[in-house]
């Protein structure tokens, strides 16, 4: 696999504090620079901006049915280790979070096999938490 680097991303929020609250507090996440409409965070080795969109309505969403789930589209995430995506499911259990699709193994057994979970933001915004055994053999298993 080549090195991989760090992806950027920016999100619309209508509400700081409670992104605040959702990355820096549930995920933990260490916020970089800030403004009074955006703000920085290390998401796992990558950078999220959460910018403040006045008016913002939550993002229209479609699905996909994957493995028998209803994959909300779009979404983003992170590939974890496995071991960081286990604390990480453990970590928002025990806070109560509602999932939109349960931590769980998908395509168990065949070949992609991983452990995957999807949430929502405050502002709507699905993410998705995965990880693999063998990360190099299976990310991009055909």
């Amino acid at each position: 696999m080549p090195k991989l680097t760090p992806f950027h991303l920016a999100i619309p929020v209508h509400d700081l504090a409670a992104a605040r609250a959702f990355y820096g507090g549930l995920f933990g996440c260490r916020e970089g620079r800030s403004s009074e409409r955006w703000v920085d965070y290390d998401l796992f080795g990558h950078q999220l901006v959460c910018h403040q969109v006045d008016g913002m309505a939550p993002p229209v969403a479609g699905d996909n049915a994957v493995d028998g789930h209803d994959v909300p589209v779009p979404h983003f995430g992170v590939v974890l280790e496995m071991d960081d995506w286990q604390a990480l499911a453990d970590r928002l259990r025990a806070a109560g979070v509602t999932f939109g699709i349960e931590p769980h193994v998908r395509f168990k057994g065949q070949p992609g096999e991983q452990a995957t979970l999807f949430l929502l933001d405050p502002s709507g915004n699905a993410l998705e938490f995965k990880a693999f055994a063998d990360i190099e053999g299976q990310l991009f298993a055909t």
